[in-house]
Parts: structure tokens; C-alpha cells; sequence
């Protein structure tokens, strides 16, 4: 297994892979003009055989969003009915096995046979930012948005922690962190239980022309940022040349995340650790095609659009008391 690395070398990492992203400039203008034209949604391919489990875009990925995570107020309120469970991550943040609050990527390992020969795989998991979003259309607060850019993020201005959108999630991504946000002004006993987070593939630095932090830190090129319709179609060149596989184009209906694999994915899920924060490579259908969740997402618009309304009313006159 890959061992980790430590913070120093993760900066030292940083560093030689800053030649190679100072001359991706081209990209890093591709991704603010898709940001701010509202032309092709954003998708990223991520191509597991270069990936060397090094934990340089997890360490940079903590270090960018730092500023977002979660700072909770303790002692938390007594929530009913009582079942309702605390999550509290707050003392944890140097996990790095998994998806948590303070922990929006992370490293599976996977060890397969290749060729005759038994080798060891890993890849980044993160949100795979699809391309209807569940998360997004069924959360009836409105606090998970996506961007014109096709990504997907969740306010934690508005998010109650309700955890709507992990249960609607195939991959349950989202993470919850009890004790911050808005339920604590509202109804801190009855109302959410904190606040959901998830990779936001950094809009903030998108928004300023620069690349998401995972990627360029990465010492390897693992990943690769563009225009949906052009990074399928490199994932396909790249598939066809190491006769392979691609995980996340019909995924769901399709995502904003394209992984290719020398492997079969069947034989990756098998071979990876699953579980709470640790998501499957299964096929998945389009859970937005099934009519209950289209008939929820209509019927969950006018209130979501209300809450978010309300929310931001709320936000703004909490900020001029301060």
C-alpha cells in the first residue's frame, strides 16, 4: 500500500506540480469562461492508472477549504425525538480514510489482478457533481444549488442538516457536522441537526480563474478539467488506448466526474472498502428518471424557492446585527 505523506511533502508536492498546471493556462481560462458565460458544464476525468495514492489533493483540498469548514457551538441542543443522532466530526478532522465535514476527498485503494499480476490501484472519491443532481432537486430547503458551471454545491448558509440529500444521494456522499447552522436559530431541538458538506470542486476558485485545488496540487496529471463533450471524449481515447473502462458517464444519468480504470469496475467495487463515507463503484441508474423523485422535485420547487428566500433574509439581517 501507498504510504502517506506528510504535510511538508505535500507542499513540496504542490510545488512540482505547479510547472505543469503554470502551463495549463489555457484550462484554468476554459474553466472561468464556462463559469461565467454559462456555456458547457464542467466535467472532470480522472484516470486511476496514473494515480499513485501520494494524498496530495486530499491535503490540498483541506487546506483550500479550510476556511469552510464547520466550527460548532457546544454543548449541542437535545434533539427530538431523541433517535435524531449527533455527528460530530469536530475533534476527528485528521481522518483522512473517508468523506467527512472537514474531509471532502479521499483516497480508496484497491488491490486487483492486472495482466496476471496482483496491483495496487487507488483513486480520488469526492462528489461525482451529476448531472441532474439528486441532492440538488429533492432538497426542500434549497440549499443545495448547482452552478451554472453544472457543478454542485450546498449552502451552509441554508442548510439545515436534514441529510435529505445523503439519503437521496447513490453514493451517499454528503457528511454531516452537528452543532453549526441556521437550525440553531430556528429550532435547534426539532429543526435539521447541523449542516450537510461535500466537495464543491472549489466554484470559489473556479470563480476566479483558477483550478480546484485537487488538481493542482496533483504530481501525477491524474486529473483533467474541461467541457463535458471533450473530456468524454478524451476518457474514450484514453479507454481505447489502455483497453479500459469509464465509470460515470450514464452513472445515475450521467456525472460531472469520468473515471477510467485498466480494470472493469464490477472488479474495483469488489476490491475497494465500502461503507459510511466510503462509496461504492457500482452501476447506478437515473434516479431522477423514476417518477416519484420528478414528481417530488416539482412539488419541491415553489417550497424550496420560499425556504431559500426566507433564508437569505434571514442571512442578511443576521449579518447587519453583527
Amino acid at each position: 500500500m501507498t504510504p502517506k505523506i506528510s504535510r511538508r511533502a505535500f507542499l513540496k508536492g504542490s510545488l512540482t506540480a505547479a510547472g505543469s498546471v503554470a502551463a495549463s493556462t489555457t484550462l484554468a481560462k476554459t474553466a472561468t469562461a464556462l463559469t461565467r458565460e454559462k456555456q458547457e458544464p464542467l466535467a472532470t476525468l480522472i484516470d486511476i492508472s496514473k494515480c499513485i495514492g501520494c494524498e496530495a489533493c486530499v491535503y490540498a483540498c483541506q487546506e483550500s477549504n479550510g476556511h469552510k469548514f464547520a466550527e460548532p457551538k457546544k454543548p449541542y441542543p437535545k434533539m427530538y425525538p431523541q433517535t435524531v443522532p449527533v455527528e460530530d466530526w469536530s475533534k476527528k478532522r485528521e481522518v483522512t480514510d473517508r468523506l467527512t465535514p472537514y474531509n471532502w476527498l479521499y483516497i480508496q485503494h484497491a488491490t486487483v489482478t492486472l495482466n496476471g499480476e496482483e496491483k495496487e490501484l487507488t483513486l480520488p472519491r469526492r462528489c461525482m457533481h451529476c448531472e441532474n443532481p439528486p441532492c440538488v432537486k429533492l432538497c426542500p430547503w434549497g440549499s443545495a444549488k448547482q452552478e451554472d458551471n453544472g457543478l454542485s454545491r450546498i449552502d451552509p448558509d441554508l442548510c439545515l442538516g436534514g441529510a435529505k440529500c445523503k439519503t437521496v444521494c447513490p453514493w451517499k456522499i454528503p457528511q454531516r457536522q452537528t452543532g453549526t447552522g441556521l437550525y440553531l436559530d430556528l429550532l435547534p431541538a426539532l429543526a435539521g441537526n447541523g449542516v450537510m458538506y461535500k466537495c464543491d470542486r472549489c466554484y470559489d476558485r473556479l470563480e476566479a480563474g483558477e483550478l480546484p485545488a485537487c488538481i493542482e496540487a496533483c504530481p501525477e496529471n491524474v486529473q483533467t478539467m474541461g467541457p463535458r463533450t471533450e473530456i468524454l471524449e478524451k476518457a474514450h481515447r484514453l479507454a481505447e488506448e489502455m483497453n479500459g473502462y469509464i465509470y460515470g458517464e450514464h452513472e445515475n444519468g450521467g456525472t460531472h466526474t469520468i473515471y477510467v480504470s485498466p480494470v472493469p469496475f464490477d472488479e474495483l467495487d469488489k476490491a475497494i472498502e465500502t461503507g459510511n463515507g466510503q462509496p461504492h463503484l457500482k452501476p447506478v441508474e437515473d434516479s431522477m428518471a423514476m417518477g416519484n423523485n420528478l414528481a417530488r422535485a416539482i412539488l419541491l420547487a415553489p417550497l424550496a424557492g420560499i425556504a431559500a428566500a426566507v433564508g437569505k433574509f434571514y442571512k442578511t439581517a443576521k449579518e447587519a446585527d453583527k
